[in-house]
């Protein structure tokens, strides 16, 4: 399954010679060597205005960028994740709310990290318990190994968590060890990218009486269509798989990573409801495609319209953005402007960043660089995938924006 312009752009309210321009310019980074090739799709009202491929999926080997293209898409799990407990939500089978320790007993009785080191840090007990929404909008405390930028971070690290879990390590006992783990901050009062949406996803595990993956198959993936998106690649579809590269720090030409990325080539034992997917162009669009329609797609609902407007408004406390509330460290966002719904960065005011967007638009992107957008005000969805770590890099995101918002003439 591939997507294919299905609509002229300007039937539709885009200026074609002005989507060219995103070939043109995205195209430049894979001339001079910094990608070694990426795909973008544009929609508007639910039609296809610009969907284009371009350079190697290995540069190595030549294979070119298809349609069909496989990629890496890392924390664009984590909205899959949000939806899914947000399914279960809609069901009744808990209040966002709820403590968690309800059905995650090992998070239970929190300290939060208060002062010292790696080696002999000094803790206070949490004040707040880690409730349903804290995960959905990374408010729990709970940090990421690889930030580098705290105690905690370093405590995580001393655990075996840092991009990947130890070896060998499933979801239920990664959990057990975050619970154990001191947390950066007191729950709901600071905003720290992090593990939560994996806590997430282990609630969606026990709550639901099925394993992450088979939830994700039997309730979204299958009804939606979404036939290539998997947990790993093999047979067949291990060929589509896009290489993944870092760039040279002495040239800044794209060097491939097979060590991290040929993990994605083995049935994993953790299923990383935060970064775990794997998935295609078109799978992606189909998914957001559901946001756009409010929760149903092709007579398929997975949510109600009301549920996903509740999911995407700024659920940070006080209504602040995360420029007031991030902790600091790596985010696929920017933070000036930007709120948190339940499970994507929402966009309360777009000139702090100085990158076009509407009031309202939702978002979210992967450490390789892929990301998306949701605009609900223009009816519009970007998808963007290369593999190319970290995401943080290039500003390949707000100048796709740029160019797409350029490109409405209507």
């Amino acid at each position: 399954m591939s997507v294919a312009r299905s609509m002229d752009p300007d039937q539709i309210g885009f200026d074609p010679a002005r989507l060219a321009r995103i070939d043109e310019h995205f195209g430049r980074y894979v001339d001079d060597g910094r990608l070694a090739g990426w795909q973008v799709v544009v929609t508007r009202r639910g039609e296809v205005a610009h969907s284009s491929t371009y350079g190697l999926r290995d540069r190595e080997s030549g294979a070119p960028v298809e349609a069909d293209t496989l990629w890496r898409i890392y924390s664009m799990t984590k909205p899959v994740t949000s939806v899914a407990a947000m399914m279960l939500w809609e069901e009744g089978r808990f209040e966002l709310t709820d403590e968690i320790s309800r059905w995650l007993p090992e998070f239970a009785d929190l300290r939060v990290y208060s002062k010292g080191s790696v080696l002999k840090p000094y803790t206070v007990p949490a004040v707040e318990p880690i409730r349903v929404w804290h995960l959905l909008t990374h408010t729990a405390g709970l940090t990421y190994g690889f930030m580098q930028t705290s105690v905690v971070d370093g405590l995580y690290r001393a655990a075996g968590y840092d991009l990947y879990p130890p070896a060998g390590v499933d979801l239920a006992s990664a959990c057990a060890a975050f619970g154990e783990l001191p947390l950066l901050f007191q729950p709901g009062t600071a905003w720290g990218y992090s593990v939560a949406t994996d806590v997430l996803g282990r609630l969606v595990e026990v709550v639901s009486g099925q394993s992450l993956d088979a939830f994700f198959a039997d309730r979204i993936f299958g009804p939606l269509g979404m036939t290539d998106t998997h947990w790993w690649v093999d047979g067949d579809r291990a060929d589509r798989l896009a290489t993944l590269y870092a760039p040279d720090p002495t040239t800044g030409q794209a060097v491939r990573q097979d060590r991290i990325g040929s993990l994605a080539h083995h049935k994993p034992v953790l299923h990383s409801g935060g970064g775990g997917l794997i998935s295609s162009a078109a799978d992606y669009h189909r998914f957001t495609q559901m946001l756009l329609r409010g929760g149903e797609l092709d007579g398929v609902r997975l949510l109600g319209p009301r549920t996903v407007r509740f999911m995407t408004r700024n659920h940070l406390p006080g209504g602040q953005d995360l420029g007031t509330l991030s902790t600091g460290g790596f985010a696929e966002t920017t933070l000036d402007g930007i709120g948190f719904g339940l499970g994507f960065a929402v966009v309360d005011d777009p000139i702090p960043s100085r990158v076009p967007s509407s009031v309202g638009e939702y978002y979210w992107g992967g450490v390789a660089s892929t990301a998306f957008w949701v605009d609900p005000a223009e009816e519009v969805t970007a998808l963007l995938f290369t593999q190319l770590l970290p995401s943080s890099t290039y500003p390949l995101r707000s100048q796709l924006r740029q160019l797409v918002y350029a490109a409405l003439a209507d």
